[in-house]
């Protein structure tokens, strides 16, 4: 008897968290007939064009077509650019398209177009945080855990029947970037396993995501940067984790805007109980202790505007901040 073939595989995918899945595929042998990737960005200092993490890839290992439209909708603002993508997606016959992390909506016509589907590879354990965000969410939320769901895509956002879900714990210093990678790792892990059980099978057993404990991911703006400091320590510390690397949280003093990327809540001292939302009550080697509308934060790791990551004690030596130092506060606060 002769073996069956391989499955052709369909890749979708732009961050470095599919890259890492894409790697994870290759790697195991499986051939990869097309690779679908969001079109090359400006980006850096100079604004250069700069190919995605999966382009990079695919161009490193020959695999292709690469194929970089805009939109996929037919009827949409590209609709020659979409047409071409997935006339050449079709023509390359694949069994079954992997996504993860893509950028673009998928119409009918494309999650049909394989003959097994698409796969979808979600950082979290739907239905919690569907959406585009899931791992800052789940950091800032305070969740104690969070994980990989792998799904079999419909037209919904990430409402998918499910086909395997692994958690993940979330300590108190887990960080957005350290969690990425380590999800990232498990969901190429998870792909492999299920390519492999889908080649075996023939088939996924999936079941439909339940309709109790759904929440929204909603995308990060850079407008969520900025601490407000009326709130309880406790939540700014996450929010300082959620938005570590990307987009950084930050405070600002007079004109200069400060990031934090390490911080934990304290209670407030006793001869500090009366002292304003955004006060500086101490600063030293230890970190730079603001009061909150609840407790106080401890910032230990700090940035200037075009300068380096610092622990507290060498950022000080630069840019003193005695006690009494206001930090800015929302309009109509104290």
């Amino acid at each position: 008897m002769t073996s069956p073939a391989p499955l052709r595989v369909a890749f979708a995918g732009t961050p470095e968290f599919a890259r890492v899945a894409l790697a994870a595929i290759v790697e195991a042998g499986f051939p990869v007939v097309a690779v679908l990737t969001q079109p090359d960005r400006p980006a850096g200092r100079g604004m250069q064009l700069q190919a995605s993490p999966v382009k990079q890839h695919a161009l490193t290992h020959g695999l292709g077509p690469i194929l970089q439209p805009r939109s996929l909708r037919r009827h949409g603002k590209y609709p020659d650019e979409a047409v071409g993508a997935i006339d050449a997606l079709a023509a390359q016959a694949p069994d079954v398209m992997v996504v993860a992390a893509y950028g673009l909506i998928l119409p009918a016509e494309v999650l049909t177009l394989p003959r097994h589907g698409c796969l979808n590879i979600h950082a979290s354990l739907l239905p919690r945080w569907r959406g585009a965000a899931p791992i800052h969410r789940a950091i800032e939320a305070g969740d104690a855990q969070t994980g990989i769901t792998l799904m079999q895509m419909d037209e919904g956002l990430d409402t998918g029947a499910m086909i395997a879900r692994e958690a993940v714990p979330i300590d108190e210093d887990t960080t957005t970037g350290a969690l990425h990678d380590t999800l990232a790792a498990l969901g190429g892990r998870m792909i492999v396993q299920a390519l492999r059980r889908l080649a075996a099978d023939g088939a996924l057993p999936a079941e439909p995501q339940p309709d109790d404990g759904i929440t929204y991911a909603e995308k990060i703006g850079k407008d969520e940067a900025r601490l407000d400091l009326r709130r309880p320590a406790v939540e700014l510390a996450r929010q300082i984790r959620a938005f570590n690397p990307f987009p950084g949280a930050s405070v600002q003093i007079g004109e200069a805007a400060i990031k934090c990327w390490q911080a934990e809540p304290l209670a407030r001292a006793p001869e500090h109980g009366d002292a304003a939302a955004g006060s500086v009550l101490a600063a030293d080697a230890h970190g730079v202790v603001i009061a909150c509308g609840e407790g106080a934060l401890r910032i230990t790791e700090l940035q200037k505007a075009g300068g380096r990551r610092l622990p507290a004690q060498a950022f000080l030596q630069g840019t003193p901040l005695p006690a009494g130092t206001r930090c800015a506060v929302p309009d109509g606060a104290a």
